[in-house]
């Protein structure tokens, strides 16, 4: 999960109800990226659907000229 180029990537996990909202948010671009699935699933599942949004989205930021990018230090 961790070999994405992403580097450092916060996580926060809130349960409501039978599902978890996991926001997953890279400090060094500013993008937050967040999902919500079923509160069965194992947490590193979880992260890992929020690391893979959160990786799309500054993808694409990153072509669109709108954002540094995962390598932007």
């Amino acid at each position: 999960m961790e070999n994405d180029g992403l580097g450092e990537v916060l996580f926060e996990m809130v349960r409501v109800g039978q599902v978890v909202k996991v926001t997953a948010i890279h400090p060094a671009t500013g993008t937050e990226a967040t999902i919500v699935g079923a509160a069965t699933l194992s947490p590193y599942s979880l992260k890992a659907n929020a690391r893979r949004k959160l990786r799309s989205l500054i993808e694409k930021k990153s072509v669109s000229g709108g954002g540094r990018g995962p390598a932007a230090s």
